[in-house]
């Protein structure tokens, strides 16, 4: 099992906090650092120094890590048009010499769009949405070079573009889709998507997601890795768990969670239980961006002895 590190910069986060904890994860062997892409706190507090833009977040980390992967859990298709989402990804994994991935989900957070003065359509028109830029996005990075891209969707046309700048991974860098939903989720994962993600989802349901995605996966498509994002309080004493565990209990408005908590043995079986479903990858959510500890730890007596 792959660990990879996920961060909430919508809490209130610096760009110097971001790349702190970014490059100590590097230094740990996390194979991957990546942030919610988010503009409004979900928990109590004042939310400062606010957020940070995600995608300008992964362009200063593009330069200033070096081996560690990165990108988005997830950007929402209500925040870009997909045009320039393209252009700006592409950009970005230049700059990081090809270590760019884009998780792209529908939008789910009201907040995150009255606040700002982002339109948030129903959900139906949201899936259309985010299926249409899938489609586009795809379609510009692996457009051949001199060659141009056109699309006629219902939300989004374009006409002859260059389809440029291209991504320095080939054929395009990786996109990951994910969310709880039963249908439409993972019929976008399985039809454009080469990771699906399940956020903080207990096992059982996650057997049910994980089947429901494998099986619509065309037979021509390599398959699809399956990864589940987790809340986790690890800790060598109890009071480190229980201090770690009541930074996840804070009141929120996100979904439901149930966070892994325990002794460095016991993350173990809690993790490997995901990976006796499948999942070859998760993501743990740093909650406090300053307690590296808890990503030394992980990585030093966690992450050898998962499956």
């Amino acid at each position: 099992m792959e660990l990879r590190v996920f961060t909430e910069p919508y809490r209130g986060a610096a760009y110097a906090e971001l790349l702190r904890a970014a490059r100590h994860a590097e230094s740990c062997g996390f194979t991957g650092f990546f942030v919610a892409d988010h503009y409004h706190p979900m928990h109590h507090g004042d939310g400062l120094p606010g957020p940070t833009d995600a995608w300008t977040t992964l362009a200063g980390l593009a330069r200033e890590t070096s081996t560690i992967r990165l990108g988005t859990l997830m950007s929402s298709a209500t925040f870009r048009h997909p045009g320039p989402l393209a252009v700006v990804a592409a950009q970005v994994d230049a700059m990081s010499g090809g270590r760019v991935e884009l998780g792209l989900g529908a939008g789910w957070y009201p907040l995150d769009h009255s606040a700002y003065g982002i339109p948030f359509p129903p959900p139906g028109e949201r899936f259309d949405r985010l299926a249409e830029q899938l489609r586009v996005i795809t379609g510009l990075w692996t457009t051949p070079p001199g060659e141009h891209f056109t699309y006629e969707g219902h939300h989004y046309r374009l006409t002859d573009s260059p389809a440029l700048p291209k991504p320095v991974q080939r054929p395009r860098p990786p996109v990951i889709v994910g969310g709880r939903g039963p249908r439409r989720t993972p019929a976008l994962a399985a039809a454009h998507a080469d990771e699906f993600n399940l956020p903080f989802t207990p096992p059982a349901l996650s057997a049910d997601r994980f089947a429901r995605v494998t099986a619509a996966r065309p037979d021509d498509r390599p398959p699809l890795v399956l990864s589940i994002s987790l809340a986790v309080a690890c800790g060598r004493t109890e009071a480190d768990v229980t201090r770690r565990l009541a930074l996840l209990h804070e009141k929120s408005r996100l979904p439901p969670e149930e966070p892994l908590y325990g002794s460095p043995a016991q993350i173990v079986d809690l993790i490997g239980a995901y990976a006796g479903l499948g999942a070859t990858r998760a993501y743990i959510r740093l909650r406090d961006l300053a307690d590296l500890d808890h990503l030394d730890l992980l990585a030093a007596e966690v992450a050898p002895q998962l499956p």
